[in-house]
């Protein structure tokens, strides 16, 4: 495809995955996350806004549809923790964080759409340990992209895609966007601006 992407200089490389696909992919991880905690007892679900957040839901009735039992989901403002703070907004949007169950001892999922250079999981972790002191943490991601600062790798991947620094994984949910898509973005040459892990 090389339609524009609406509003952005940018344009549409490639759809990665539609709507069966990321499906597919979210029955897969739930079953994964499953197995490697041998059931869901002592889970807590936390989904990264924005689109952490819808993910994490799904995920959450997955395993619930799966074993009987759907573990409690939260949502995770990280906003306050990123390293880029000064340089993303005069006056950032803060958004809620509202974790409805106990953090201290369990076994925390934490759930993003895409993971890049790692800085958002490491600053949802401090946000994350700044509520309690979990048992452990583990990193469910839709699409992880490559290109990590930082040495953070997730458990649970949905799909892994090769990009150069020229592109954007963008993820479109229901939820969300109004529609459900992942496809590649393409920046213009010379256009190399790495300060989130998504842009839109």
């Amino acid at each position: 495809m090389s339609a524009r992407a609406a509003g952005e200089n940018l344009v549409v490389k490639a759809q990665i995955l539609d709507e069966d696909g990321i499906r597919r992919a979210l029955v897969r991880m739930a079953h994964e996350v499953i197995e490697r905690n041998r059931g869901v007892e002592n889970i807590g679900i936390v989904g990264i806004h924005t689109r952490g957040i819808p993910l994490a839901m799904r995920l959450a009735r997955e395993i619930g549809r799966i074993e009987g039992v759907t573990p409690p989901v939260g949502t995770l403002d990280i906003t306050l923790y990123r390293d880029d703070l000064t340089t993303i907004a005069r006056q950032p949007v803060i958004r809620e964080t509202k974790v409805p169950f106990e953090v201290e001892g369990r076994r925390i999922l934490l759930v993003d759409d895409v993971i890049y250079t790692g800085r958002t999981v490491r600053a949802a972790m401090d946000a994350l340990i700044d509520l309690g002191r979990p048992r452990v943490i583990q990193l469910a991601v839709l699409v992880d992209r490559g290109h990590r600062e930082l040495p953070i790798r997730p458990d649970y991947v949905g799909k892994n895609v090769p990009t150069s620094q020229r592109e954007i994984v963008s993820v479109r949910l229901r939820e969300t966007d109004g529609e459900e898509r992942v496809v590649i973005l393409e920046r213009p040459a010379g256009d190399d601006d790495r300060e989130a892990d998504r842009v839109v």
